[in-house]
């Protein structure tokens, strides 16, 4: 299994170059991702923006953009609709947000007609790179505001898939809550014995699933043995399903930011994987979601 994003990027040097259509690519951040992809021989980059804005951001860090790689777009929405048409008529690989709002770019994504959308429910799925070895699945951090029962099980679902895209064999889910027993008035809890349920009888595959577990319980070993919980998945999570958007938001921002724990995301669920890091994201992790994106793509199409 990949156990680092040195060991990701790694793996995708070895793969064949993707074009990435990178919708509102006129950012500085963005560019310099761009510049290192290229630089790296992993990547060549469609540039979705004002032409002008793409010059200056370009100017700004040094970087020689190749003028046949510009399409201009007049707007937000513009963009992201030019960079998924890309996709679908193949010529390009996977598309990207750059700078922009992300209910603009998932519109384009979403779009019945003209979009990228998949059998299942599309999510977002975040990789991070754990202090002590090894990666980290959180889901969802940007897309699902309040999941009920049913949609929980689609987000698990596209979150495993990206844990055995990795190379997990089966994925242990930790659903979680705020407390490690169930309380009916609390609906985190009770969803959580569903799911785990669920999973003993094989209605989610792929997976082993326990909850509910609260955040240390769920990848410490200690905490667990403290609180005296024994399972296949306490203290040993790859993969953590949050209650709601709020959390995971909140507990993206705080391993990424604070903590700076390395991380990439990806929307999964769609034709091909969706590169999404927030905009406020160093260069480190838009380098490593499209790593990461690129690396499920070529693993899907084998």
């Amino acid at each position: 299994m990949i156990s680092s994003f040195e060991e990701l990027i790694k793996a995708v040097k070895g793969q064949g170059k993707k074009t990435i259509a990178i919708a509102c690519a006129g950012d500085d951040v963005t560019l310099e991702a761009v510049r290192e992809v290229e630089r790296m021989g992993i990547s060549e980059c469609i540039l979705i923006d004002s032409r002008e804005k793409i010059q200056r951001a370009a100017e700004k860090i040094g970087y020689k953009v190749k003028e046949e790689n510009i399409v201009e777009a007049g707007s937000d929405a513009e963009a992201a609709a030019i960079a998924v048409e890309l996709v679908r008529s193949g010529k390009a690989d996977l598309p990207m947000k750059g700078n922009m709002q992300t209910s603009d770019y998932l519109r384009a994504v979403l779009n019945k007609e003209k979009g990228l959308r998949g059998k299942g429910a599309l999510s977002h799925v975040a990789v991070f790179e754990k202090p002590q070895g090894g990666l980290l699945i959180i889901t969802d951090c940007a897309m699902t505001i309040n999941p009920d029962l049913m949609q929980k099980v689609d987000l698990i679902n596209n979150a495993v898939s990206v844990a055995i895209g990795l190379g997990c064999e089966k994925a242990k889910v930790a659903v979680l809550s705020y407390l490690e027993t169930v309380n009916v008035n609390s609906q985190s809890t009770t969803d959580a014995a569903i799911l785990s349920k669920m999973g003993d009888r094989g209605q989610i595959k792929n997976a082993v699933i326990d909850g509910p577990l609260a955040f240390d319980n769920a990848v410490f070993h200690e905490a667990a043995k403290h609180k005296g919980i024994e399972s296949e998945v306490a203290g040993q999570a790859d993969v953590l399903l949050v209650p709601n958007i709020e959390v995971g938001n909140t507990l993206y921002k705080s391993l990424s930011m604070m903590a700076q724990l390395k991380a990439a995301g990806v929307v999964a669920g769609a034709i091909v994987p969706v590169i999404q890091a927030p905009r406020a994201d160093p260069m480190e992790s838009k380098i490593n979601s499209i790593a990461l994106s690129q690396y499920l793509l070529e693993k899907s199409r084998r």
